[in-house]
């Protein structure tokens, strides 16, 4: 990194790319006032932002320094630069208290592609358009031209969601001037991408600090990417056996359907019952108990059965999320231990989840933070045996009326509860001597989340092959938090959302399956209404072709756990974008529904309905498909793709290539 600076024009450099420049008349900062209205249901928030100043700031005065310079700005703020090697850290003080939204400008290339942001499902290159950063509910369809997303805007309370809506933003880019930029603030934050001569950052305080790295290729920046935020650890090696099956219905059911499916030939390594706590009927659908103990009615003598189930090699994963709902027996227990948020007046502050409430445990009391870990993660979880579970919410922090133990505004931190609650679960596992043996999976996200979150997956799909909610969003989901040091991410098998006749298909089951024997975890879902929606176990045919499936995953497992353990080395995903591997290529650069798993093979599954073929790129090198083990060199090829053969290729010259070709010989057509 290098500072410049000619009278009042000054730049920030690395490598030979200008990534910040100011003088008077093209500000880098604007500063203003605003109020914003925010309205929340259900985990779905309207955000609406009143400006009532917003002005630029000149650098009045330039001091440099040994280690960077010192900025003023009219005397409304101060921006230290730190420089060591390749990184800039460039630290505010704000002199004027009536601040608080901040605009920042970064010097931006007409051809430079962005990724990151968090979890983002409808874009992978951020170039273009805009991302409001706030973890919500993501919506239903997520396209505002469609039906289902009108109906659930109309009939849900706004809750059809739009391209930007995630369960994990984060404020962090990768650009491809080699760098990355991390704005060190978790208040809701606009990174607009849009303009060609730079990309300007709204943040609704003025942040602590903006940190700049850059590196001379994106590999390299990845690992110090992850070397700041901290890394995800290594899967344990149970998942690596088989198939997850998300099953429910209590005993009977779930170990019935268990064995029903072993006895068809597919191979399972854990056995998902999310209702493991009990289950209530809403108008969404089957929802479960937020009680989070096992339900001695539906699940009598869990952990004899948990014992009897790790004798077969097989574990058993459950359900919990941060809040507790008010009819249950440990929302009682906390009450008496207060440890939940409250309203201004001290009463209790319930979250409406769908038509039943629920106390939100708060997280920024150690106290309450101890007693959750200890009290529910550890011993009602842990302590009789379960493997791993949904780690799921973190969103719904609420912001209107809501005291916190720490004494911090919610705006602030409702993008720092998914972290909070991440480590929770990570403190909780790791105190009990169990990290590297119990998984947990995460959809919500923050800052923090690479260290915390041993599994992220992609949320709550529709059930369909829709673009901005379907099939095809999970592969950007991977893509882009692996950009940003999340590199392990599953999704549902089949997708989750099914309302308004939206219902699942063997076609799109069988093409999420086949997609998903080439991720890090394979795990079923039976849906929010599983008697309406086509399940596995009905079906010969598909139990046929799952275990077919479920057997390429694990004869996959010796090259899976070196891209896992890479991922935990080096911050480097198993889902990968081309452009890492093939940074000269420029057709590697746009292709976000095809991906590198590791850098011997890649991946193109079919993310639309009543495909049987499916166009490619190939970058430089020979490579081979894996179903036909026919060469094919580089450039854009069409290959075959019918049902259960998602296109595959692996890199002739790959120390891997004998376990390649072992696949391909057992299961090619």
């Amino acid at each position: 990194m290098k500072f410049g600076k000619n009278g009042s024009e000054w730049f920030l450099s690395a490598g030979g790319e200008t990534i910040l420049s100011g003088r008077d008349d093209k500000p880098v900062i604007y500063v203003g006032c605003g109020k914003e209205t925010v309205d929340m249901y259900r985990g779905n928030f309207k955000i609406e932002d009143y400006v009532t100043e917003r002005r630029p700031l000149k650098a009045t005065g330039i001091t440099e320094t040994a280690g960077g310079a010192v900025l003023d700005f009219e005397g409304q703020l101060e921006m230290e630069i730190r420089i060591k090697d390749d990184l800039a850290e460039c630290y505010f003080t704000c002199k004027n208290p009536d601040i608080n939204r901040f605009w920042f400008r970064v010097d931006a290339k007409k051809d430079e592609s962005c990724y990151g942001c968090g979890e983002q499902m409808s874009y992978f290159n951020l170039r273009g358009r805009h991302f409001p950063l706030w973890t919500s509910e993501p919506g239903v369809g997520r396209d505002k031209t469609t039906y289902v997303t009108w109906r659930s805007d109309v009939e849900n309370g706004g809750a059809g969601g739009d391209y930007y809506n995630t369960n994990y933003p984060e404020p962090t880019y990768v650009s491809t001037k080699h760098y990355y930029l991390h704005v060190d603030s978790t208040a809701y934050a606009d990174f607009d991408f849009r303009n060609e001569e730079f990309h300007e950052l709204q943040i609704w305080q003025v942040p602590s600090m903006i940190r700049i790295e850059a590196a001379p290729d994106y590999l390299t920046l990845l690992e110090r990417l992850s070397a700041y935020f901290g890394r995800q650890p290594e899967l344990p090696e149970w998942v690596y056996n088989g198939l997850i099956v998300g099953l429910q219905g209590g005993n009977e059911r779930s170990f019935g359907l268990l064995q029903k499916t072993l006895d068809h030939g597919i191979k399972v390594s854990g056995l998902w019952c999310q209702d493991w706590c009990g289950k209530r009927v809403t108008s969404f659908g089957k929802r479960l108990q937020w009680d989070w103990h096992f339900h001695k009615e539906m699940y009598p003598e869990l952990p004899k059965h948990i014992e009897e189930l790790h004798k077969r090699g097989i574990r058993f994963l459950g359900y919990i999320n941060p809040y507790l709902v008010n009819d249950g027996e440990l929302y009682k227990e906390g009450r008496e231990k207060g440890v939940f948020a409250t309203k201004a007046d001290g009463s209790d502050y319930l979250v409406d989840f769908g038509e039943f409430d629920c106390g939100v445990v708060d997280l920024t009391n150690p106290e309450a933070f101890e007693w959750f870990k200890n009290r529910v993660i550890k011993e009602c979880s842990i302590d009789i045996g379960i493997d791993g579970w949904m780690a799921d919410f973190g969103e719904y922090l609420p912001t209107d009326d809501i005291v916190l133990h720490n004494g911090v505004s919610p705006m602030i931190e409702h993008n720092r509860w998914p972290a909070r609650w991440a480590q929770c679960n990570y403190e909780a596992v790791k105190e009990s001597g169990r990290l590297g043996e119990i998984v947990y999976f995460m959809r919500a996200g923050g800052t923090g989340n690479q260290r915390y979150c041993t599994l992220m997956w992609a949320g709550d799909q529709s059930v369909d092959f829709s673009i901005h909610d379907g099939l095809g969003t999970v592969i950007c989901a991977a893509l882009s938090s692996g950009m940003i040091g999340c590199g392990l991410s599953h999704s549902d098998i089949g997708g989750y959302t099914s309302l308004f006749g939206n219902t699942r298909t063997k076609e799109l089951f069988l093409r999420w399956a086949e997609m998903a024997a080439f991720t890090p975890v394979m795990r079923t879902h039976e849906g929010n209404r599983p008697e309406e929606n086509f399940q596995y176990y009905e079906d010969e045919d598909c139990m046929k072709q799952l275990a077919r499936l479920v057997d390429v995953y694990t004869m996959l497992a010796p090259y899976m756990k070196t891209l896992v353990a890479e991922n935990a080395k080096k911050g480097i995903p198993v889902q990968r974008p081309m452009f890492l591997h093939y940074e000269d290529d420029a057709a590697c650069y746009d292709l976000q529904y095809q991906y590198m798993l590791g850098r011997d093979m890649i991946v193109a599954p079919v993310y639309l309905s009543e495909q049987t073929e499916r166009e490619l790129y190939l970058p430089e090198g020979e490579w081979i498909h894996l179903w036909t083990g026919k060469p094919y060199g580089k450039g854009t090829a069409t290959v075959p793709a019918p049902l259960g053969d998602t296109p595959v290729f692996y890199r002739r010259d790959s120390e891997f290539a004998e376990l390649f070709a072992a696949i391909g010989a057992k299961h090619g057509k």
